[in-house]
């Protein structure tokens, strides 16, 4: 085993050991921690963004995309939100002890289903900085030990964060190890820590569709996939069009560099004529560029730059100002393009019927369906959870954004008086 192999195990065989003692951590204490994290970022606010600088400076002389260097960018009002996310985690209930049910035996059991926390969690995360914050923040209050392996892209920015909220925990006496970070850059650091099931509980890899490849394929831990968003609009023949229009406009323009972001729109043929001209001169006036099947470059010929939709568009997560746009013949066919195409992310109708939607509700197989609704609502701290961990695309053991109650596992807990079994 190497130097860095050697690091590496000394750093998660720590984590396991505290992963004991911070299991056992009051949640008074867990609040009072949080709320001075959130003081903490903003006293120091300077120094992170000294520190995301010189992640930018570096991402604009790579010629990295618009879109990645949003999602890398901290300023004020991004570290104001990141303290307001552990706020909000500091006045949620806490998970870990909770009881899920209880139920007593004929022969007097008495047995209880309850909460604890998973133990020792790796993340490893790309470009958003803001991830390390949110991070923490659940797994603190959620008693779970977090190892960092953020991108090299965002290094300076998540040093930085860590370097604050860490100090907070260890001047609270939190224990050494709980929260960790790897300030390795190189890649056979996350080959070697995939190996160390033996330490670490879960692993779950956030960004782009070859890092949670490489993951999934090389781990030996338990994966949450936070795979690829291609989220859909599907405008139905009986929706109110000028709520369409702003839902569309907003899933896709609002923040086109992230997971939640509309990928596809697809129109009721009845509705395309109506809708569909205005709306995609809107959104090439917002500098988005259409990618559109036969029926909409002929309902749209008007307009200039629309170009023709490949069978790889429908299954393609653009993360920036594309948008891939079809007609369809029913609400029939719209269901049977997200599932086939789609990444069981986030999908949303628009649709007065409340027919349609209930069957799009109980059709669309993702992990969030909308009615009359933007798919960038998908997130834990719009959904009331204070934060997310990620928003996983897997079914077992969570689906969605992932808060509190999907960062624990559970236990039985037997009282007897005596009872031996015959």
């Amino acid at each position: 085993m190497g130097k860095l192999e050697n690091k590496l195990e000394k750093i998660v065989s720590l984590a396991k050991e505290a992963s004991f003692k911070l299991a056992l951590v009051d949640t008074v204490v867990k609040n009072r921690i949080l709320i001075q994290m959130a003081d903490a970022l903003l006293k120091e606010k300077n120094k992170i963004v000294s520190a995301n600088k010189k992640d930018l400076e570096a991402a604009r002389r790579k010629r990295l995309s618009a879109a990645f260097i949003d999602r890398l960018t901290l300023d004020e009002t991004r570290i104001q939100q990141m303290s307001a996310s552990l706020i909000e985690l500091s006045k949620l209930d806490d998970p870990v002890g909770g009881v899920i049910k209880s139920w007593e035996r004929p022969n007097g059991l008495k047995i209880s289903k309850v909460r604890v926390p998973i133990g020792v969690i790796l993340i490893i995360y790309e470009s958003r900085p803001n991830v390390t914050a949110d991070c923490i923040g659940l797994c603190l209050k959620s008693s779970n030990c977090v190892i960092l392996r953020g991108g090299s892209d965002a290094l300076n920015s998540n040093k930085a964060i860590f370097d604050i909220l860490n100090k907070v925990a260890m001047k609270n006496g939190i224990a050494q190890g709980s929260i960790s970070f790897i300030d390795s850059t190189e890649r056979k650091a996350v080959d070697a820590l995939l190996k160390f099931d033996d330490y670490i509980d879960l692993v779950m890899p956030r960004g782009g569709e070859g890092l949670i490849n490489e993951v999934k394929n090389k781990s030996r831990i338990p994966v949450i996939k936070h795979y690829k968003g291609i989220c859909h609009v599907y405008v139905d023949s009986e929706a109110d069009l000028n709520m369409a229009h702003r839902i569309v406009f907003n899933a896709k323009v609002q923040r086109p560099g992230v997971c939640n972001a509309m990928e596809t729109l697809l129109v009721h043929k009845d509705a395309a004529v109506r809708f569909l001209p205005a709306m995609i001169k809107e959104l090439q006036d917002a500098g988005c560029e259409i990618r559109g099947c036969a029926l909409t470059k002929k309902v749209a010929r008007n307009l200039k730059n629309i170009k023709s939709a490949k069978d790889k568009d429908w299954s393609t997560e653009y993360l920036d100002l594309i948008l891939s746009v079809r007609v369809v013949d029913s609400l029939d066919e719209a269901i049977e393009h997200i599932n086939k195409y789609g990444s069981r992310h986030s999908d949303s109708i628009v649709t007065d019927d409340k027919n349609n939607a209930r069957r799009f509700l109980k059709e669309i197989d993702s992990a969030c369906v909308f009615v009359n609704a933007s798919t960038r609502f998908t997130d834990g701290y719009q959904f009331g959870m204070g934060a997310e961990i990620g928003i996983s695309t897997d079914k077992l053991h969570a689906r969605g954004p992932m808060g509190l109650e999907e960062l624990t596992t559970y236990k039985y807990i037997i009282e007897g008086s005596g009872q031996i079994r015959r």
